[in-house]
């Protein structure tokens, strides 16, 4: 008798050790997570997704796990960070439209209070109950107040701008940077993008000697405004975008369709009424310097991304290691001039004015000219709720599940992050945490998706960002724009492009989407 049980126990032993238990598996083998957002990087502006930028390394992990195309982001930066750290819509989380700098009231919480919710649990909060370490190097844009801080919200590390846009080389006046919880002073030589790559390999590093599985959220300030890059970066692409807007959107559409990006061939929009045509543009060189800054932006994360998943090989971890890269919003139309003026001060912002975009002391922005060719076919910008403002590259390279690649077109939404990372990391959300009850995920894990199955998605997904507002049910999606009563509606399966208004003809379809969007409205608490 007692032979057989020490035979029985050496049995669930191997059994343990092998991968092949009835139980969760331990520390050592579950996978480490890591989310890549871009900021305001267009849905066409890497080489996978019909890019004149070389982007090599996200090439590569597009080449060998999923891509997505028709997946979408929150419309702008702090709400789509709210609702990836959290798994509900922005609303829900407090972040209907934008962070605020100082807290009025925290008695009595409200979809637009700028900052987030307390009846939400961020993915590094629930993670650290399952014995993952949690690290986050970039920008966090979802509450600036300390008790707000990455550190009070679940993470265990953290480096990076606490704050909105800010200078590459320096902290402006009013932002915030920290290393952990203390201020944080660039050194002489700092560029943000390549602070941000690096210390996420030294996370990577410090782990190592754990044996903890890790969740790393790298949330790169590029490639927002002010357009910055080192030198040598810039004069890699600089006369390249002397072919101008008109003729490299052509090319990136052509080269979309080529890859087979889409299933149906879209028509890709005329070009905004707003915009001239490029030959009638008499300051070409200096828009050549704007989109060459902005490339070597895109270029310099790029590489930056490499040295991640460079470390992640050089260890052995690369294979368990599931990387989802994606961007908050799409490519950005804005002009500074008074933000400008207000961001730098009166001084800094006369300089500005005479310093080339890239260098340090420059306060700049490439607008909707080269927005335009960054949401390449679709139409509109961030903080849209068009394809050109919600659309997102996405890719997940996760060689222990995707065995085979492949590019799906199946949709996701951004608040399916948080579900499909608790089910790679095999923990439920909790009920409570800090004794408070939480907010249903509203998100759907993607898993089936990257397991090549035909996932049971939403039965739609909606948007409200200042009055810009959406909703997608199957093929049909119903669009509103701030300051106007008339929704327009467009059969996206058909028409992902939205050239085709066809509100008058299925008003029918309209009215069903409209209760939708009234339910949902109702449900989040946008305003009425």
């Amino acid at each position: 008798m007692k032979t057989k049980y020490r035979f029985t126990v050496a049995s669930l032993v191997f059994l343990g050790l092998s991968g092949l238990s009835f139980g969760p598996p331990t520390a050592t083998v579950k996978p480490n997570i890591i989310v890549i957002m871009a900021d305001d990087m267009g849905f066409s502006d890497i080489g996978c997704y019909g890019s004149e930028i070389p982007t090599p390394h996200l090439d590569n992990l597009a080449k060998n796990g999923t891509k997505f195309t028709q997946f979408y982001n929150a419309a702008r930066c702090c709400p789509s960070r709210a609702a990836l750290l959290t798994g509900v819509y922005p609303h829900q989380a407090g972040m209907g439209e934008m962070v605020v700098t100082k807290v009025k009231d925290r008695a009595q919480e409200n979809p637009y209070q700028g900052w987030l919710s307390r009846q939400t649990a961020t993915v590094a909060e629930v993670l650290k109950t399952a014995g993952y370490q949690t690290f986050m190097s970039g920008k966090w844009h979802v509450g600036e107040e300390r008790v707000d801080w990455p550190l009070q919200r679940g993470f265990d590390k953290y480096f990076g701008l606490i704050s909105g846009a800010t200078s590459y080389y320096e902290v402006l006046p009013g932002r915030l940077m920290l290393e952990d919880n203390e201020p944080y002073n660039p050194p002489k030589d700092f560029y943000m993008t390549d602070a941000i790559s690096d210390k996420a390999v030294e996370y990577i590093s410090s782990n190592e000697k754990t044996k903890q599985p890790f969740f790393m959220y790298v949330a790169y300030t590029a490639p927002h405004w002010p357009l910055h890059a080192p030198d040598e970066e810039i004069q890699k692409f600089r006369g390249k975008y002397k072919r101008g807007w008109d003729e490299l959107r052509k090319e990136r559409f052509l080269n979309q369709q080529k890859m087979g990006l889409f299933g149906k061939k879209y028509a890709l929009p005329e070009r905004d009424v707003d915009i001239a045509a490029w030959e009638n543009t008499t300051n070409q060189d200096e828009w050549d310097l704007k989109m060459a800054t902005y490339a070597a932006m895109v270029s310099r994360m790029d590489a930056g991304i490499g040295k991640i998943v460079e470390k992640l090989r050089a260890n052995g971890q690369l294979n368990n290691t599931m990387i989802v890269f994606l961007s908050d919003n799409g490519a950005c139309a804005e002009v500074l001039d008074a933000r400008a003026k207000k961001d730098l001060g009166e001084a800094a912002y006369a300089i500005s004015l005479t310093t080339p975009a890239g260098q340090k002391g420059s306060y700049t922005t490439y607008s909707k000219e080269w927005a335009a060719l960054g949401n390449t076919p679709f139409r509109m910008y961030k903080q849209f709720t068009h394809e050109g403002g919600i659309a997102t590259p996405m890719i997940v390279h996760y060689p222990n599940v995707i065995k085979k690649p492949f590019q799906t077109s199946q949709v996701g939404h951004i608040i399916d992050l948080l579900p499909t990372i608790l089910e790679v990391a095999q923990v439920k959300q909790p009920l409570t945490m800090n004794q408070q009850s939480l907010k249903p995920i509203e998100g759907k894990s993607l898993m089936p998706i990257l397991q090549g199955k035909t996932r049971k998605g939403h039965d739609y997904i909606a948007w409200e960002h200042f009055d810009n507002r959406a909703i997608r049910q199957g093929k049909w999606k119903l669009v509103g724009m701030k300051g106007k009563s008339q929704w327009e509606l467009y059969d996206i399966e058909n028409d992902r492009t939205e050239t085709q208004d066809l509100a008058q003809a299925h008003p029918e379809i309209v009215a069903q989407l409209t209760e939708k969007y009234r339910q949902w409205a109702e449900k989040v608490g946008v305003r009425k």
